[in-house]
């Protein structure tokens, strides 16, 4: 299955990437895909970083979710206000 990632603020800054395309096995989750990335190389372990945000489609996830073809993933820094 085809999933996009996306990187946002501080990270894509850091990766020099704003995007990915990835091919990941029927049935993979989010930790996977985590697992998948950081596989790329000691820059990209700045996703393991307990304070980074994770959404699937637009909506925050916290815990392991699944994953279907077609999904948008987006990785970010905490975001304040103010």
């Amino acid at each position: 299955m085809q999933v996009k990632v996306l990187f946002f603020a501080r990270l894509k800054e850091q990766l020099g990437c704003s995007s990915l395309s990835l091919e990941l096995a029927e049935g993979s989750n989010t930790t996977q895909l985590k697992a998948e990335v950081v596989s790329k190389g000691e820059q990209w372990t700045i996703l393991e970083e307990p304070s980074v945000l994770m959404a699937i489609n637009q909506q925050h996830v916290s815990d392991v979710k699944s994953l279907a073809n077609g999904d948008e993933v987006a990785f970010f820094p905490p975001v304040t206000g103010g």
